[in-house]
C-alpha cells in the first residue's frame, strides 16, 4: 500500500466570539458541546487515516474560532498536536513535506486567554483583519454589533516579545477595493508600529457569498488594478518580497487549486467527525465527504476526489482555460467559486495571467498534451475531441481509412449497438468518432442490457455459430502495460456470449438481440473506480480479430486506432446512497 499524505484542517468549536458581517457560516458559529470532545476527534480521527496509511502532513485550526475553546482545551489540542508532528517527523520530512509548528487560524480577538500555550508550543498564528481599518470597524464586530480592532490590536502585540511566526490576512471585497489608499497606509502602519511580518501577508479576493448583500465582488479588471496598485506602492521598498511574493501567493501554483482535484489532498475535519473540501465548502452538502466515526476512510477518500469531481463538471470546459498556456499551474481554479459564479474558469483568472507573468513562468510549451490529460482525468467532455494534432498530416486519417474499407465499418458503426440502463437507450459510438461524452451512473439494483443488431453476428463472418458478443469490462484506474511503458484503464474482464446464448434470449426483438448483464457487471463491483469513469465496450469475436489484423497490416491505421476503437459508454458504478448523493448534486 502506497502512503498517502494530506493536509488537514481541523474545527475544534463551531463558536465564534465574533459577528463578521460576511461569515460564510453564517448562524453556524455556535457550539453546543463547547469543544468537549475536541482532542479525542482528533485522537480518533488521526489513528484511523494512520491505520489507513494516511498520513496528515500539516494540522491546522480553524473555526469558528478556537481561541473560544478553554484554556485546557486549547492547552490539550496544541500538545497532541505537537507531540503527533514530533513522533512523525521523519516520515513526514522523508516524503518532501516541512514539519512545522502547530498553526491556528484566528480572528486574533480572544487571543490573550491562550498566551502562555502559545509561547509554551511555539504556535504560529495567522490572524484576520479588514483593510482599512475604518471598514474592519464596520464588518468585523462582536455579537453585541461592538468594534474590535483596538483588541485586536493590543492582543498582537502580545505576540512581539515571543519568536513565534506571526502574520495576517485580509479579504477584499469592491468595498475595501474602493479605498485602496487608505488600505496602503494601513499596511504602512501595520509594518511600522507592530511586531507582524508584514512580508508574510495575504490578501484574498472576496466573492459575495454569505454577506447578505452586503459586500460585493471585485470585476476581474479591478482585481488587476488593486494588483497593480499594490506593486506601484511598495516595489523597491522593505515590503518588496512580500507583494512579489506572499502577498498574492492565493492566486499562485503553490495554493490550493494547483491540483487536477483537491479532494485528493485537502480537508476538514470538525469536532463532531463530519468531513469537508475546505472552509468553503464547509457546511454544504456538494462538499461533505462523510464521518469519520460512521464511514472508512476508503468511502472518504472516494467520496472527496468524485464530488470534486463532479463539482468541476458543474460547468463546461472552458476555451480559455483550453488557450490560455496556464492549465498547468490553474487547473480552471477553485470548484466551490466556479458554481457561486456559474463560471467556466477561476475568478481571479487576469489577475492569476497577470502574476504568472510577473514570476516569469513560462506558458506550457506542451499545452495541447496538458488539456488532453486534463480532460481525460478531471472532465465528462470527450477528450478525443482535445487529442493533440497528428504532427504528419502525409498519412491518410481515420475516417479516410474506414471509407476505403468495407470489413471496418460495423466496428465503427453508430447504429448497432445500444445499451438500456432502467428503461432508457444510449446508442453505442465508438469512443474514436464520438463528439461528446456519455456517461451512466449504476446501481446494484440497475436493469441492465445490452441491444445488437441480429445481422452483427453475419458481419465479415464466414460460421455464425462460432462468433459472438463480445464485450470489454475495464476500470477507470490507469496502470502502466506492456514494453512500451503506455499507461492507460486496467482491463477487469472480456467475456463472450456465443450466438447459441443470444438466440435463446427471451426479451430478443425482431432486429436485435437483447441480453441482460446486471449480474455480470455486479460481479465486479468492487473493482470499479470511484472517482472516475469506467468503461465498458461492445464488438464482436470476429471484429475483434479483424481490427488487431488491420492494426498489424497497416501502420497508418494503427497509428490513429491504438486505443479501443469499438462502441463503448463510461459509467459510474455506486450504492444507493452514493447515487442520491450525485443526483443532488445536479441540482446545485
Amino acid at each position: 500500500m502506497n502512503t498517502k499524505f494530506i493536509h488537514l484542517l481541523y474545527v475544534p468549536t463551531m463558536a465564534c466570539n465574533m459577528q463578521c458581517r460576511y461569515c460564510y457560516l453564517e448562524d453556524n458559529t455556535v457550539d453546543t458541546l463547547e469543544g468537549e470532545n475536541c482532542v479525542e476527534t482528533l485522537r480518533y480521527a488521526i489513528s484511523k487515516f494512520r491505520e489507513a496509511d494516511v498520513v496528515p502532513f500539516n494540522i491546522s485550526l480553524h473555526g469558528g474560532e478556537v481561541t473560544t475553546l478553554s484554556k485546557q482545551k486549547f492547552h490539550d489540542l496544541i500538545q497532541y498536536i505537537s507531540e503527533y508532528y514530533q513522533e512523525n517527523r521523519e516520515q513526514i520530512t522523508n516524503a518532501g513535506f516541512r514539519v512545522g509548528r502547530p498553526h491556528i487560524k484566528t480572528n486574533l480577538y480572544g487571543l490573550d486567554r491562550h498566551m502562555e500555550t502559545i509561547r509554551e508550543f511555539r504556535v504560529s498564528v495567522s490572524g484576520s483583519l479588514d483593510l482599512p481599518f475604518s471598514l474592519h470597524e464596520k464588518y468585523r464586530v462582536t455579537k453585541n454589533g461592538e468594534g474590535t480592532l483596538d483588541r485586536i490590536l493590543e492582543n498582537i502585540k502580545l505576540l512581539e516579545s515571543i519568536p513565534n511566526k506571526k502574520k495576517v490576512s485580509a479579504t477584499i471585497f469592491k468595498e475595501h477595493y474602493e479605498q485602496i489608499d487608505q488600505i496602503i497606509e494601513d499596511i504602512r502602519f501595520l509594518d511600522q508600529n507592530t511586531c507582524l511580518d508584514m512580508n508574510d501577508f495575504n490578501f484574498m479576493i472576496g466573492f459575495d457569498y454569505n454577506s447578505c448583500g452586503l459586500l460585493h465582488h471585485m470585476s476581474e479588471e479591478e482585481q488587476l488594478i488593486f494588483y497593480r496598485r499594490m506593486h506601484e506602492a511598495f516595489d523597491g521598498t522593505n515590503l518588496d518580497t512580500g507583494v512579489n511574493g506572499p502577498w498574492f501567493d492565493e492566486f499562485g501554483p503553490e495554493y490550493c487549486t494547483n491540483c487536477d482535484n483537491c479532494g485528493e489532498k485537502f480537508f476538514l475535519l470538525e469536532q463532531n467527525g463530519d468531513l469537508y473540501s475546505c472552509v468553503r465548502g464547509q457546511k454544504k452538502e456538494d462538499f461533505y465527504y462523510g464521518n469519520i466515526y460512521r464511514d472508512t476512510v476508503e468511502v472518504i477518500l472516494k467520496t472527496a476526489v468524485r464530488k470534486i469531481f463532479q463539482s468541476h463538471n458543474q460547468q463546461p470546459f472552458s476555451e480559455t482555460c483550453e488557450k490560455c498556456g496556464y492549465l498547468y499551474l490553474c487547473k480552471t481554479g477553485c470548484p466551490f467559486v466556479k458554481n457561486v459564479y456559474k463560471s467556466r474558469k477561476s475568478y481571479t483568472c487576469l489577475l492569476q495571467q497577470q502574476m504568472y507573468k510577473d514570476r516569469n513562468y513560462s506558458k506550457d510549451p506542451f499545452l495541447e498534451e496538458t488539456v488532453y490529460e486534463y480532460v481525460t482525468k478531471m472532465r465528462l467532455e470527450d477528450p478525443e475531441r482535445y487529442r493533440p494534432a497528428k504532427q504528419s498530416v502525409e498519412y491518410p486519417g481515420l475516417e479516410q481509412i474506414i471509407a476505403e474499407d468495407a470489413k471496418l465499418k460495423y466496428i465503427y458503426d453508430s447504429c448497432v449497438f445500444e445499451l438500456e440502463v432502467d428503461g432508457k437507450r444510449y446508442p453505442l459510438i465508438s469512443q474514436l468518432l464520438r463528439k461528446s461524452r456519455d456517461i451512466v451512473y449504476l446501481t446494484p439494483v440497475s436493469t441492465v442490457k445490452i441491444r445488437m443488431k441480429k445481422h452483427m453476428l453475419k458481419e465479415e463472418c464466414d460460421y455464425p455459430e462460432n462468433n459472438a458478443l463480445y464485450l470489454m469490462l475495464l476500470s477507470g484506474e490507469l496502470v502502466t502495460y506492456g514494453d512500451e511503458g503506455r499507461t492507460k484503464q486496467r482491463h477487469l474482464a472480456t467475456h463472450q456470449i456465443y450466438k447459441g446464448v443470444l438466440d435463446h434470449s427471451r426479451e430478443n426483438e425482431v432486429e436485435w438481440y437483447v441480453y441482460d448483464i446486471s449480474g455480470l457487471l455486479g460481479e465486479y463491483a468492487k473493482e470499479y473506480a470511484q472517482d472516475k469513469p469506467n468503461n465498458l465496450f461492445f464488438t464482436t469475436t470476429e471484429l475483434r480479430d479483424y481490427h488487431y489484423q488491420k492494426q498489424k497490416n497497416n501502420a497508418y491505421y494503427h497509428i490513429q486506432a491504438i486505443n479501443l476503437p469499438f462502441q463503448n459508454i463510461e459509467f459510474y458504478y455506486m450504492t444507493l446512497e452514493q447515487k442520491k448523493d450525485e443526483e443532488a448534486s445536479h441540482e446545485f
